[in-house]
């Protein structure tokens, strides 16, 4: 195609596509921290999820979730934006900001109460 191997279009398009993910959960990151309304949460889940790494080990991803309610007493669950997450517990308590129109994730405030089990 034009010269041009399709490895280097692959490549550039994926390169692309994290990029513009990035820059989006930045913004949206920003945003809540900006805009966001405040609530209490409690983490009331962590999943794992294992992947290949390049040493052909494998790697672990925590996706940390909450619940929380929202000004009008609706229960919402959320994931913490990954750049904040560590080190949380099933039952951990903790001071979030969302947004109302996104109400799926969350950014952690600060930490008010360690759970005194853990799951994982």
């Amino acid at each position: 195609m034009f010269g041009i191997d399709i490895k280097y279009i692959l490549a550039a398009i994926f390169v692309t596509v994290i990029a513009v993910v990035l820059v989006i959960t930045v913004l949206r990151n920003r945003r809540i921290r900006k805009d966001g309304i405040k609530a209490d949460a409690v983490v009331s889940r962590i999943e794992e999820h294992d992947h290949p790494d390049s040493d052909g080990g494998f790697s672990t991803t925590y996706y940390y979730y909450v619940t929380y309610e929202d000004q009008a007493g609706n229960k919402h669950e959320a994931i913490l934006s990954k750049v904040m997450q560590s080190g949380y517990r099933v039952g951990d308590e903790l001071s979030i900001q969302y947004l109302p129109e996104k109400p799926q994730y969350a950014f952690p405030i600060k930490k008010t109460k360690r759970s005194d089990k853990d799951y994982r």
